[in-house]
């Protein structure tokens, strides 16, 4: 039983370990330009996030360096990224033609529900390393994804930045959906672990990261309002996009 504790203890602070990138929604005043090169920011962390959910995948779908992937595991992930994008898609782009603007509250929720997915996934694994008495992968794991979820917290918020309406309840419910799921992985992993799961839910994290990043480039790239030049703010974009995508090589590195 101290065991099982110990890894609800531990699997609660590795997810909640999001919340540490709360703050930085809560400024009272952000300048256009840190909006800016923070959102582009946040989508470079997110581009390293599809990279790096599916060099988790790959372990499954082509086993042992394998050239041909599992006929399996490649349906169920192609058919989980396909569905999640496409569920969302259909959300706001229903067969009547009405397009739902997504709001900034929104776009964080699908953010949110991503990573959700992929710390599910991180959560199994340590649950079932720890069931396994794998005491240095359980660390190894636990220092890793806490890192991790450090900066996994930035992309929820970036849509947030800078929006005059910033309700903490709402704030703190995505940060709980992005950084729950890692418990709950946790706690299904020590009791029971199934491969197939990992694929389907990394799947659907892609899925809905490659879904969540159009809107974001989209207002990334959008014209600047006066006074701020264009020219300037397309800079800040290309500069964000790298600064965060190294940001998530060099925690995934530690």
């Amino acid at each position: 039983m101290a065991s099982f504790l110990e890894l609800v203890v531990l699997s609660s602070l590795m997810g909640l370990a999001i919340f540490l990138s709360l703050p930085v929604v809560l400024l009272k005043a952000v300048r256009s330009r840190t909006v800016t090169l923070l959102n582009a920011a946040a989508i470079g962390i997110l581009v390293f996030l599809l990279a790096d959910i599916f060099s988790d995948a790959a372990a499954f779908l082509y086993p042992n360096g394998a050239l041909v992937g599992n006929a399996r595991y490649m349906v169920a992930f192609g058919l989980g990224v396909a569905a999640c994008y496409l569920v969302l898609f259909a959300t706001e782009h229903p067969p009547q033609g009405r397009h739902r603007p997504q709001s900034p509250m929104g776009l964080s929720v699908i953010v949110a529900a991503a990573i959700g997915f992929q710390n599910l996934t991180e959560g199994l694994v340590f649950g079932a390393a720890w069931a396994g008495g794998l005491v240095a992968l359980s660390t190894v794991v636990f220092v890793g994804f806490s890192l991790q979820n450090v900066t996994e917290g930035f992309p929820i918020t970036a849509p947030l930045v800078g929006q005059g309406d910033r309700r903490v309840g709402a704030i703190v419910a995505v940060f709980l959906l992005g950084g729950l799921p890692t418990v709950i992985g946790g706690i299904a992993g020590y009791f029971y672990h199934n491969a197939l799961l990992d694929v389907v839910f990394d799947a659907l994290a892609i899925g809905a990261i490659l879904y969540t990043i159009v809107p974001m480039l989209r207002i990334s790239f959008r014209p600047a309002d006066p006074p701020e030049p264009t020219y300037l703010k397309q800079r800040l974009v290309y500069i964000g996009l790298l600064i965060g995508f190294l940001v998530g090589l060099a925690v995934n590195a530690i």
